[in-house]
């Protein structure tokens, strides 16, 4: 019997994480000085010449549309467009292989719980110094999954993947319905939702019944609590 030639398996296995292969960056984040800051710390720390920078969860998304997939994203928890882990679940559904950092002042436990179960790499502070931001994001892109000090995981087991698994499934909506979900957890009624996406309110339930069925809900409440328990939309 033939036996599989070593280096053809090497060759063929899919690269390991490195922060080595890193070298291009998308930053996004609404805040100006924060979002060049890191920028500059972070070409001068990992010798970096590209480092993108994005202002909402949109123009990221186009970005990477139009300029290619960077080799890791560094995420804002709280954009114009989207707060809480929906831009990070948009963004893993765009970009399934690239690492994603969480960055906010948001410190919470059950927020840090929320983001590592919807796929994050890491969550770090805003206020880290710039030693340990470069740490934290080296052991993040040699594949480590990387967490605040203070943070004490809420879950454990079965809880931790019943929660990694309802991520998913508020991945596969599609950016429609993920508008429409975010006004049903505000309360709106279908011909409110209808006048605010300038559709019809048949299409409006359409989308509806497509929503309950990925994320396995029977009802309007019970959709807004399984977002809210990976806290998928955070108040403005």
């Amino acid at each position: 019997m033939a036996t599989a030639n070593p280096t053809q398996q090497e060759s063929t296995a899919p690269p390991r994480p490195s922060a080595e292969r890193v070298r291009e960056i998308l930053i996004v984040d609404d805040h100006p000085l924060m979002c060049d800051a890191l920028a500059l710390t972070l070409k001068i720390s990992f010798g970096l010449k590209n480092v993108r920078t994005a202002r909402s969860l949109a123009a990221a998304q186009e970005q990477i549309r139009s300029q290619g997939v960077p080799d890791a994203v560094i995420l804002d928890l709280n954009l114009p467009d989207a707060r809480g882990a929906e831009g990070l679940v948009t963004l893993r559904r765009q970009i399934p292989n690239v690492p994603i950092t969480m960055i906010s002042a948001d410190l919470e436990n059950a927020m840090i719980s929320a983001a590592m179960a919807a796929g994050a790499q890491g969550y770090i502070s805003k206020s880290l110094g710039r030693e340990a931001l470069v740490d934290s994001l080296r052991r993040m892109w040699d594949g480590e999954r990387v967490t605040p000090d203070s943070y004490e995981p809420e879950h454990a087991g079965e809880e931790d993947a019943a929660r990694a698994e309802l991520a998913r499934r508020f991945a596969s909506l599609t950016p429609q319905q993920m508008k429409i979900l975010r006004l049903i957890c505000q309360g709106r009624a279908n011909k409110e939702i209808s006048y605010e996406l300038s559709i019809a309110e048949a299409t409006v339930k359409t989308h509806i019944t497509a929503i309950m069925s990925k994320i396995n809900a029977r009802r309007r409440t019970q959709a807004v609590l399984l977002a809210n328990s990976v806290r998928l939309f955070e108040p403005a």
